[in-house]
């Protein structure tokens, strides 16, 4: 078996990498949550009140993404996006296994019990010959 060794140096720099896009995700979530809580609160997803959501979290709001999401979500009926929206889909249940009918169980059952049986039989033949 070949064992790789990892290179320090690559490793950082993945880590940079992941680091960077988690940290782009997670951010871009916190504003679109914030209009999805405004949304709820039945109040209107503008910039004044997605930036007093986030500053309420303890985020210091960027004007930039505050002003690209309000624009982007002016054209979009949030309620009928909720309600087409899809969850996450779940891994399927498996299938539960298909019961044996009953006949083959008790044939194999015989089976095992005639080979006991001849296994019993041979080991009382063996005992008479060595007396």
């Amino acid at each position: 078996m070949k064992i790789f060794k990892l290179d320090p140096s690559r490793l950082t720099a993945w880590e940079d990498l992941r680091v960077g896009i988690l940290t782009t995700f997670t951010r871009a979530m916190e504003y679109i949550y914030a209009a999805l809580l405004l949304h709820r609160a039945g109040k209107p997803v503008d910039e004044d009140n997605v930036k007093k959501v986030l500053s309420a979290a303890g985020i210091n709001p960027d004007e930039a993404r505050v002003k690209s999401l309000v624009a982007a979500l002016s054209e979009v009926n949030i309620d009928e996006v909720l309600k087409t929206a899809t969850a996450m889909p779940a891994a399927p249940a498996p299938a539960p296994a298909p019961k044996a009918e009953e006949k083959p169980e008790k044939k194999e059952e015989k089976k095992k019990e005639e080979k006991k049986e001849e296994k019993e039989e041979a080991l009382a033949g063996l005992s008479a010959l060595f007396g």
